[in-house]
């Protein structure tokens, strides 16, 4: 978050992109375990650095009307690589000996294209009047809106500059009584929930999920490679539409479903699962078809909109520090999940799938009750909305009367 405030989002794309190259040719040339160890970590620095600036990114850079599915961009693009990793995996892994080390080397085209990207894209307005330069902000902001009508913009992005400016310790001012709907929603709410969908369980287990359900070696690749394709697919609607029928019409209409679709998936495996036996393939296919659908739901709400609602909701003054927040615990929540999964799915067997229908409904709820509406909403201006709401303007209204209170000197 450093880098991003200070420095710009530019600059942290490029030093992601950096790490990206290095873990990725770390790999491919490794000769012992530390290697790998030494590329994935890099690799992890690397996604730390991109998941927290690119998003961040795109909303800055986005008209508010557009903002959505400009900043949908991200989870699609995303979702396209799990889709080419799959293809990849799936090919390299009949080239015996070294087929992995193309799989693992071939991360470098996409960090080479997102640094040779990163040197050829402006800083963001917001970035640039953040650093102090005025001029070479105004000039981007004209470029990327296609008007020199952006005086009200500009006179905002200065405004939230200046408070910006004022806030010596981004991370203390996020624990702030002000900031707990952005910090509750934002930092802590929806990256942790977007991960106890059971959504990355899915994917990070589906050759083994559907090898359990009675298909070969061969058809789980597949099937993970369906699924991935499921996510584009997905993205592509959210993008179309999020911006006509808004951030909880998305969260709430998936949510329904995705709660439906795991109750399904635990009644089906209640009947014979553990027990040794292999699934009769009508059941298998079925289970197939509810998992795809369950993959199409979450990839149209908690999948874009997880990383598209926490960077809509931070003032600039804590925005970079509160989409590092945003993305620790993202990643905290996956590793979880991940290393908890397997053994969850042995103890509980069916009622793993239980256990997150009970999660999506209470993530659904939280929803419902605490999130406002941001579509079209400049970003700048997201604030206004806590004023209005029903539970959080007994906080934001508290800060404004204490601050009023206080003795001018």
């Amino acid at each position: 978050s450093y880098v991003t405030r200070n420095k710009g989002r530019r600059a942290s794309i490029l030093v992601g992109a950096v790490s990206f190259f290095l873990g990725g040719a770390i790999n491919a040339g490794a000769v012992n375990i530390t290697m790998l160890i030494i590329g994935r970590i890099l690799l992890g620095a690397g996604i730390g650095f991109g998941n927290q600036a690119v998003p961040l990114y795109l909303s800055e850079m986005a008209p508010a009307k557009h903002r959505g599915a400009v900043n949908q961009l991200f989870q699609f693009t995303t979702c396209m690589g799990i889709l080419i990793a799959n293809l990849i995996n799936y090919k390299t892994d009949k080239i015996h000996k070294w087929g992995w080390r193309l799989s693992l080397g071939l991360a470098t085209v996409p960090a080479t294209l997102m640094f040779v990207g990163g040197l050829a894209l402006p800083e963001t307005p917001n970035s640039l009047v953040e650093q102090g330069r005025l001029e070479e902000a105004k000039r981007v902001l004209v470029k990327v809106r296609g008007t020199t009508n952006v005086d009200a913009e500009f006179a905002d992005l200065i405004e939230a500059s200046d408070a910006a400016r004022a806030i010596k310790h981004p991370f203390r001012n996020l624990l702030q009584r002000k900031n707990r709907p952005q910090l509750v929603l934002g930092a802590l709410g929806i990256p942790a929930f977007q991960q106890l969908t059971g959504m990355n369980s899915i994917l990070f287990y589906a050759p083994i999920l559907f090898q359990t359900l009675g298909f070969g070696s061969g058809a789980s690749l597949i099937s993970s490679v369906l699924t991935s394709g499921m996510l584009v697919l997905a993205t592509l609607v959210s993008m179309a539409l999020v911006d006509r029928f808004g951030r909880r019409a998305f969260f709430l209409e998936a949510g329904f479903e995705m709660f439906c679709y795991m109750i399904a998936v635990a009644i089906t495996l209640a009947f014979k699962f553990g027990e040794g036996e292999t699934l009769p393939k009508a059941i298998g296919w079925f289970l197939v078809v509810i998992i795809c659908l369950f993959v199409f739901a979450y990839g149209r709400s908690w999948g874009p909109l997880g990383w598209l609602v926490p960077s809509e909701l931070f003032p600039l003054e804590t925005r970079s520090a509160g989409q590092s927040m945003v993305v620790c615990v993202n990643l905290l929540f996956t590793a979880l999940i991940a290393q908890c999964f397997l053994v969850s799915l042995c103890h509980l067997k069916y009622g793993i799938f239980l256990l997150f229908a009970g999660l999506i409904f209470i993530m659904s709820s939280f929803i419902f009750f605490l999130l406002p509406e941001t579509k079209r909403v400049p970003i700048e201006e997201v604030y206004l909305l806590w004023k209005d709401h029903w539970f959080w303007k007994k906080y934001v209204e508290d800060d404004d009367e204490k601050d009023i209170k206080k003795p001018t000197t």
